[in-house]
């Protein structure tokens, strides 16, 4: 990936104009008030209501106290932020991204670069989100209406100890505002561009000395950032709500209990994409350096010369096939970020999203011993219909309904902490268990449109003769198959030219067949017990230990339905072994059935491989119908951390760190990798190829902190490896789950090749194959009571290795992720700056005040594609959201002007090869949201 450039300073530049009148970076956070602070420590410990108090290490602690880089970001500073779920967080936190691609439940959080890859459920999250200390199982499941919120941490790298759940690269705890003993309501209506509606409201009552409730609720609808050209509708709208209703009891000053439930539910219709066009992706960088292995040019074959034309101009051979099918050509030559997009006719984007849960914290203080309880069971499901190849031809598709790429969790979590003191508070104690039973299934009814044979054939009439192509006819030949058959001369293909031919014909027959309802179901067991004690080894150093002990067990099981039985015709026609030898024959190219002495089927296995595998695609085949698998997976890992701390007076803390981390292996849930089509063996189908292994990292990290009245920052410097990183990856045809690691020897090259055979390591040289590496700097200042401004910079190097292999025993890399190798990873910019300002200034004596808020966030490069091809890049860019407005007395009614993406930057979240069209030869895109503006009007008393 291009380091810092030109454009890298222009982007950071404008940032840094920017803060030079207004310096703004939402990661560090507004002081906390008194009115907070009681809640969580004694009173007398908040210096002026300055002091701001997260639990970070399971302990109310002041920030500055706290040895380990988090951010916290106060719910004053969200809501002027337009925070509504966990995506909107990227404005405030530099070392987070959050993302959506083909479906919203499939959003992955990465920080300092490192996240879940890809849409599967089967991988856990490696940035871990709770909510009210109750897990969600995967952090898509965050994204819908937050409501009131009290304020979120941000815990940057593995997160070994505490934390609930393990989670590799750091987790986001959000804490929703809780019940209070004082009666006080609100309300705010909010109307946008886009015809955006929002109504958020709320009661919070005392119902006796002991007992207080609160009830939220928030309502958002908003037409869709895309117009469907071809069915007159839009998508990516929003049409959702949020109820949620709290009881908070305390019957003695020891004894806290809180009890939350809510209930979320989305209607929308998402998520399209756009083809992807020169002013996005610039053509394709060439390597001609020489493969030392293969002796060839390291040329990927899919590039295109510097200067060519794009990806989507009719020189590109499948694109006169697409348009021959009857693809909307506007679509082909308008900008990547118009717009407006041209599916299938009669395909939907569809989907319905239900989340509903119910938690309990108990708190009960015995001495100087504190018991807390936090019990959870949730309830989580999703299905989004979708044209899956985003063309106007019927490709591929999912039909709206409950089985349209489905997945629901149910999930049941309980934790357990007691912590205290001992030996005159030298010890600060904390020993805890956790059990987790996540049930997950998913279902999915995946077919192939009406159009997918022809255009298959249209592949294979390309890969034989460009010019034998003719769309218009059902099997893409039409009158040409003559010129194979043996009409106009000798068969092409010699004995097998009526295999061949017979092949294209069933091949052209896949019309609206495959999946009929796949179901697969993994019950999850996670148990841990832990502890973490801070030592106070003298009055200004500490020494902190943890250590966590897991278990975790995955049972799985699937049951395929599908109903295309043109795939084993294929198979039977086409790889058929006459001589017994394992092999089909179409494969061997010693075979001379014409007896010229000429081996005459050795150009056939690529064009019979082919036809077979365009037949099977992603195993869709009659013959999984009905057959079911299983298996199960157990694991055990410790992790843990240690920290050394040293105060030298009590505005500064100073700090080195050692963690371990570990992200759950698991299961593929995907029935394309049980096995290459080409070898798919229903009667011995192997579930082991479905298996990942667990993700470890070792990280490092050194760092200091400064807090004072008006004034405060924190530096941090890290380095995190990671084992058997876990990576999912779309190569246009399928879904790849690879293990990624390195070996410590010189692979020259092997790595980096089409082979998937070359490039193996010795177990005992298997070495980490992902390092992320980098410094994060965040600062505040608050010179008047009035106004506060924050920045924050993170530089990450979150790079893969050279010489990587796949999984921990030394076997090779895939090699559709050959590009990979010296490479960041994708959506890992290495420079991120966020920036606000926020000024309330007194209008006069009236008891009015002003508001005027500014947030920006400037992003290096970085490439979007989990495969890193060159086409998917996308430049540095800036977002700048804003908010003006004027409060009445007491805050008890205001008016605010706002707006995000206040420039209208077009920018993407993913970039991915079109599925089918030929497979690198063609991306599309997932775009950001464009500018949104509005005016809020709120009331309270």
């Amino acid at each position: 990936m291009q380091r810092l450039g030109l454009r890298h300073h222009c982007a950071l530049g404008a940032l840094a104009g920017a803060l030079a009148f207004a310096p703004a970076a939402a990661q560090a956070q507004d002081p906390a008030t008194d009115d907070q602070a009681p809640d969580l420590v004694d009173a007398a410990d908040v210096d002026d209501g300055n002091v701001i108090i997260v639990t970070a290490q399971g302990r109310a602690q002041a920030l500055a106290d706290v040895p380990v880089a988090v951010s916290a970001v106060s719910g004053e500073l969200l809501e002027k932020s337009g925070v509504a779920d966990i995506r909107d967080l990227n404005q405030v936190a530099p070392s987070l991204l959050v993302s959506s691609t083909g479906n919203e439940a499939n959003g992955s959080a990465r920080i300092r670069g490192i996240g879940t890859v890809g849409d599967n459920p089967g991988l856990e999250s490696s940035v871990a989100v709770f909510v009210d200390g109750v897990y969600r199982s995967r952090s898509g499941n965050a994204l819908s209406e937050l409501g009131p919120i009290d304020r979120v941490e941000i815990l940057r790298g593995p997160q070994g100890t505490l934390g609930g759940r393990n989670s590799s690269a750091g987790l986001i705890n959000i804490y929703t505002a809780p019940p209070e003993f004082e009666f006080s309501g609100y309300g705010a209506f909010t109307y946008g561009n886009y015809d955006a509606i929002k109504i958020e409201g709320g009661v919070n009552a005392p119902l006796g000395e002991t007992v207080a409730a609160r009830i939220d609720g928030v309502y958002f609808k908003r037409d869709g950032f895309y117009t469907d050209v071809t069915n007159n509708t839009d998508v990516n709208d929003r049409d959702r709500y949020l109820i949620r209703a709290q009881a908070l009891f305390e019957p003695t000053e020891d004894i806290s209990f809180r009890l939350v439930g809510d209930y979320s539910k989305k209607d929308e219709a998402c998520c399209a994409a756009t083809f992807v066009q020169p002013e996005f992706a610039p053509l394709a960088r060439v390597d001609t350096s020489i493969n030392p292995v293969t002796g060839r040019p390291n040329l990927d074959p899919f590039n295109r010369p510097n200067g060519g034309p794009a990806l989507t101009s009719t020189s590109n051979p499948i694109i006169p096939i697409l348009l021959g099918l009857g693809q909307d050509p506007r679509a082909l030559s308008q900008s990547t970020f118009n717009r407006n997009i041209y599916p299938t006719a009669g395909r939907s984007y569809a989907g319905e999203t239900e989340d509903y849960g119910i938690s309990g914290e108990l708190n009960w203080s015995f001495g100087d011993i504190t018991l807390t309880s936090i019990t959870g069971y949730r309830e989580y499901s999703n299905n989004q219909a979708s044209d899956t190849d985003y063309t106007t031809v019927d490709i591929l598709y999912r039909a709206p309904g409950p089985d349209a790429g489905a997945r629901e969790f149910k999930t049941f979590t309980q934790e357990f902490r007691l912590n205290g003191t001992a030996f005159d508070d030298r010890l600060d104690w904390l020993i805890g268990a956790y059990y987790a039973n996540e049930k997950l299934e998913t279902r999915d009814n995946l077919r192939f449109g009406t159009q997918y044979g022809t255009f298959a054939n249209c592949r294979i009439a390309l890969a034989i003769n460009p010019a034998l192509a003719n769309p218009s006819a059902t099997n893409c030949f039409g009158a040409n198959i003559a010129a194979i058959d043996g009409t106009l001369g000798p068969p092409a293909f010699g004995a097998a030219t009526p295999l061949i031919i017979a092949g294209i014909n069933d091949l052209a027959q896949i019309r609206d067949l495959g999946g009929t309802g796949d179901v697969y179901n993994q019950t999850s067991e996670n148990f841990a017990v832990f502890t973490h004690n801070i030592i106070h080894l003298t009055d200004t150093i500490d020494l902190t230990l943890g250590l966590r002990y897991t278990n975790e067990t995955k049972d799985f099981g699937a049951t395929f339905g599908n109903d295309n039985v043109f795939c084993p015709a294929n198979r039977a026609r086409l790889l058929f072994d006459a001589n017994g030898n394992g092999a089909p024959d179409l494969f061997e190219p010693s075979v001379d059935t014409d007896g010229d002495g000429i081996p005459d089927l050795a150009p056939l296995a690529g064009l019979a491989g082919g036809l077979v595998a365009l037949s099977c695609q992603g195993n869709s085949t009659a013959e999984l119908n009905g057959v079911s698998v299983s298996d199960t997976r157990d694991e055990d890992e410790f992790t843990g951390t240690a920290i050394l701390s040293w105060k030298p007076d009590p505005d500064w803390l100073v700090y080195g760190s050692y963690s371990r981390g570990y992200k759950a292996g698991g299961f593929n849930l995907d029935r394309s990798a049980l096995s290459n089509p080409l070898f798919l063996d229903v009667t011995n189908l192997n579930t082991a190829n479905l298996q990942f292994d667990e993700e470890t990292v070792d990280a490092f990290e050194v760092g200091v902190k400064y807090s004072s009245r008006k004034f405060g920052f924190s530096l941090a410097a890290f380095r995190q490896e990671f084992s058997n990183f876990q990576l999912n990856t779309f190569n246009g045809s399928v879904f790849l789950v690879q293990n990624v690691n390195g070996c410590g020897s010189d692979l020259n090259g092997a790595d980096r090749d089409a082979s998937a055979t070359t490039g193996s390591c010795a177990v005992d040289d298997v070495v980490p194959g992902v390092v992320a590496q980098g410094f994060e700097f965040e600062t505040s200042l608050s010179p008047i009571r009035d106004l506060t401004m924050t920045m924050g910079i993170t530089y990450s190097d979150t790079s893969y290795e050279n010489d990587l292999i796949g999984n921990d025993t030394g076997a090779p890399l895939d090699p559709a992720l050959r590009l990979l190798p010296g490479d960041n990873l994708s959506n890992a910019p290495e420079w991120v700056g966020t920036a606000s300002l926020s000024w309330t200034p007194p209008i006069g004596d009236s008891g009015l005040s002003g508001l005027f808020f500014i947030n920006a966030r400037a992003t290096d490069d970085f490439n979007t594609g989990s495969d890193l091809l060159f086409g998917k890049e996308q430049d540095a860019y800036v977002i700048v959201n804003g908010r003006i407005g004027i409060t009445g007395p007491d805050r008890r009614w205001g008016v605010e002007l706002w707006a995000n993406n206040l420039f209208d930057e077009d920018y993407t979240q993913v970039a991915f090869n079109t599925p089918f069209i030929a497979p690198q030869q063609t991306y599309s895109a997932f775009l950001a949201e464009p500018r949104t503006y509005g005016v809020t009007v709120r009331a309270g008393f």
